[in-house]
């Protein structure tokens, strides 16, 4: 059975998904909140497997709730619920740890199937979703500011440090994800089975500390393996 905690502070979605999940045999609501502050509370009381979480609520936002939650070492995973006006808030939900998003406007059968998926401990993006979260919020630069001497301008980031780790090949597989590609397609276009696909992702996960594919797909930009386009 996966356990699940609602957040919204619209009360007629959180009733509409409970209806829907109130309907199935292995998912259940074990409580709701409509406030990030009484998310983080209640995950800490009721251990959910899974957290549907909207992002604008009064106070504590989504963002900080999913902070909070996926930094207390606990198996709770994320999920961030958002309508597309939203989208320049989840980037900043998924670095703060959510496993991938749901919209508003998704039929509610997909929204339970999405929920499955998270608490399978997969991440929720399919590659196309991937391809579009890239395109819209991973280039979040700063502002130009003043000018700072070639040598530091050129010293690595820290995600860049962090795959001094990893061979050329996972090096190349890395790149692959973060331009959205699946493990069929990562396989095709390698030439490799997808078994070995699969032992390489587990390889990137183990070695970079990745929650999930999602988490390699920021640290594939943010160390600069894939550009955003545009």
């Amino acid at each position: 059975m996966t356990r699940v905690l609602l957040v919204d502070d619209q009360p007629l979605v959180r009733a509409a998904l409970e209806m829907v999940i109130t309907e199935t045999a292995d998912v259940e609501v074990v409580g709701e909140a409509g406030t990030g502050a009484e998310a983080v509370r209640l995950v800490g009381e009721l251990r959910p497997d899974v957290v549907v979480m909207d992002l604008r609520m009064p106070g504590m936002d989504g963002i900080e709730a999913t902070r909070l939650i996926t930094g207390g070492g606990g198996p709770t995973r994320v999920v961030v619920l958002t309508t597309f006006d939203d989208d320049d808030h989840v980037y900043a939900a998924l670095r703060a740890g959510a496993s991938g998003f749901l919209v508003k406007d998704m039929a509610l059968d997909d929204i339970l199937a999405a929920v499955r998926v998270v608490a399978a401990g997969d991440a929720l993006i399919a590659p196309s979703v991937t391809r579009r979260l890239i395109s819209s919020f991973a280039d979040q630069r700063p502002a130009p500011g003043p000018a700072v001497p070639a040598e530091a301008a050129s010293a690595p980031t820290p995600a860049a440090r962090r795959l001094g780790a990893i061979t050329d090949r996972e090096r190349e597989i890395l790149t692959l994800v973060g331009r959205g590609l699946s493990n069929t397609e990562i396989a095709a276009d390698l030439v490799l089975s997808i078994a070995t696909v699969k032992t390489y992702m587990t390889r990137l996960l183990a070695k970079l500390d990745a929650r999930d594919r999602v988490h390699l797909v920021i640290l594939a930009y943010e160390a600069g393996l894939v550009s955003v386009p545009g």
